[in-house]
């Protein structure tokens, strides 16, 4: 994986401007720490950081290619796991290939079939192409989206960025934020509403989506999207289909010039995609696959076994490990290293996030990186097959809002009077939650539990899961880890979406047809483990560590985040809240402890990237 950044302005002659561009791509050197490039014309100015992942040696960007009289240059980031069959079909199209990257493929696929490349297309990815006949710029974003791209249109000029904070160095870019972008960070964070960047002036281009930008302007186009289709399979040929799904995707994905491993949490997803790698490095005869999992200093002691986290994961991963015969790296952390991170996954970000579990993650995948330099992640398995508790709940499938975020009142009652009137928190997540309601596609035939499912399902896949892959993308390619989420196949994604509610419970349990189709691939301690999220440590000391620090920026008046809360009524909440309050505010993990990390990180993002509230 990549970064990329650059921008177009007709008006201004942009080779007086590569200083900027140059700062622009180095604030993204952790995406791509083994290469920087960049390419300036006129009108338009391209950045890339690399990570070599296929052919190091000769996949540099921008990479510029001729086809007749007109030049292309392109900036990308992601792969394309169908890179080989596109590579053969353009080869009897006359295309001559001088590497072996998909960078390559890709271009020649857009020179060869336009803006329908995108059709043809298995992978992830968010990249930019330059026509300089056309004097356009193609930008676009891989279905699901689990690369991001950064759009800004500000003062004539078009922008875009894989991370917020290249946009944020261009000196035409300020750090405003208005009310709807307090409220994403109060009422919707660590959520974002999609294509809401939350600075004033920035957006994100979503998932599934292309844009032209040329001298008439800026033309945007949907590709693809969730659409409701009839599902004729019964449970058996389910089953089998998910699995060659599911086999071939990871095939696939363990492409790769550099070494790969596996996160392995000995949950029934991480489990299910490290078996079938293990069984296919067999196969090849390339050994032993690397798996890596996180704990926390003596979570062995405190763990509290509740709803959203029945169990622990260490006696999984023995079982899975001594399995498949593994070379296992266990990763450990303590509160203090914690604490410490909460600072770094904000500046990962750009903006607050889900605090120790963000922070945590950072340090796994740096610790991950000194092995390998690609990983295979579960993300997206709960979201398309129905595993997380609100999916479950009455209580969740009939509250007229997001079913993982049902701390709406509470959350409003942090903010002081005057912000609380500004930005009208409870009609902001109520609109919100309507927005995303009217966009389900409606089934004709559907009954009324039908089309509850089929709801919740759309809410988990286009509002949820963005935030969990933002999460996996930032702290991850913040230290230079490419980390690869095979159930984010679109071709998964579309099947199991309209797979009706009775085939994807079968047998009762929650992703009840996952675990049919995994069986004989898993043991069944595995294959009959309950739902349990990513690790988060129990021990006290975090409460108290969190707390302390909080309550140091609530006792200095120069803390930018105490014009925007009620102060006395967070310190009773502080006061009140300890290590036993599990019931999360934000999907499974976050309750007591990580509401106030987040808080902390509200006031670091306000103070390091000195936010103007407008």
């Amino acid at each position: 994986m990549c970064g990329i950044t650059g921008w177009i302005d007709w008006t201004a002659n942009l080779l007086h401007e590569s200083e900027s561009l140059e700062k622009m791509t180095d604030t993204l050197a952790p995406r791509g720490p083994d290469a920087s490039g960049t390419w300036i014309t006129t009108h338009c100015a391209l950045g890339h950081r690399r990570l070599s992942v296929m052919d190091p040696a000769n996949g540099a960007q921008p990479m510029i290619r001729q086809s007749g009289d007109d030049t292309y240059v392109i900036v990308y980031n992601g792969e394309l796991y169908n890179a080989p069959e596109l590579k053969k079909e353009l080869e009897q199209h006359g295309r001559r290939f001088t590497t072996t990257c998909d960078t390559e493929v890709l271009l020649y696929a857009y020179i060869e079939w336009g803006k329908a490349c995108l059709d043809r297309f298995n992978g992830i990815f968010a990249f930019a192409i330059w026509n300089s006949k056309e004097e356009s710029l193609f930008l676009a974003r891989d279905r699901v989206g689990v690369k991001p791209l950064f759009i800004s249109r500000i003062n004539g000029r078009f922008l875009f960025g894989s991370e917020p904070k290249a946009i944020l160095a261009h000196p035409a870019v300020s750090t405003d934020v208005g009310a709807e972008g307090i409220a994403e960070i109060f009422m919707n964070g660590p959520a974002r509403t999609p294509g809401q960047g939350v600075y004033k002036h920035l957006s994100e281009l979503l998932p599934g989506q292309c844009m032209t930008v040329d001298r008439a302007g800026v033309q945007l186009r949907t590709y693809w999207k969730l659409e409701n289709k009839p599902h004729t399979d019964n449970a058996e040929q389910t089953a089998e289909h998910v699995r060659w799904l599911l086999e071939d995707t990871v095939h696939r994905q363990l492409a790769s010039d550099v070494p790969v491993g596996t996160l392995l949490s000995g949950g029934l997803d991480s489990s299910a995609l490290t078996s079938i790698a293990a069984a296919y490095y067999t196969k090849q005869g390339l050994g032993a696959i690397d798996t890596f999992s996180v704990d926390f200093t003596d979570n062995d002691k405190h763990f509290q076994a509740h709803a959203f986290q029945p169990n622990s994961d260490a006696p999984f991963i023995h079982v899975m490990s001594d399995y498949l015969g593994s070379r296992h790296t266990f990763i450990e952390f303590d509160t203090p290293e914690l604490t410490n991170a909460l600072d770094a996954a904000v500046e990962a970000r750009d903006l607050p996030g889900m605090a120790d579990v963000d922070g945590s993650l950072y340090m796994f995948c740096r610790e991950i990186k000194k092995g390998v330099t690609v990983a295979i992640s579960g993300e997206a398995a709960d979201e398309i097959f129905g595993g997380y508790p609100w999916f479950h709940r009455e209580e969740a499938l009939n509250a007229d809002t997001f079913p993982w975020a049902l701390s709406a009142t509470m959350r409003a009652g942090l903010l002081s009077p005057d912000v609380a009137s500004w930005i009208k928190p409870l009609d902001y997540v109520r609109d919100r939650y309507h927005d995303a309601v009217a966009e389900v596609p409606r089934q004709d035939g559907d009954t009324p539990q039908q089309q509850r499912m089929r709801r919740m399902s759309y809410l988990n896949i286009t509002r949820f899961m963005p935030t969990l892959l933002d999460r996996k993308d930032r702290m991850s390619m913040a230290v230079g880890l490419e980390v690869r989420v095979p159930f984010c196949d679109h071709r998964l994604v579309e099947y199991v979406y309209n797979i009706p509610w009775e085939i994807k419970t079968s047998g009762g349990q929650e992703k009840g047809i996952l675990r049919r189709a995994l069986e004989g691939i898993l043991p069944d301690d595995i294959l009959n483990r309950k739902k349990s999220p990513y690790p988060k440590t129990y021990h006290p000391s975090y409460l108290h560590s969190v707390r302390t620090r909080l309550t140091a920026i609530l006792d200095n008046p120069s803390s930018p985040l105490l014009s925007l809360i009620n102060v006395p009524h967070l310190r009773k909440l502080m006061e009140s809240t300890d290590a036993s309050s599990n019931l999360p505010w934000f999907g499974q993990l976050m309750s007591g402890p990580q509401l106030f990390a987040y808080l902390i990180q509200v006031n670091h993002w306000l103070e390091h990237y000195r936010i103007s509230i407008k």
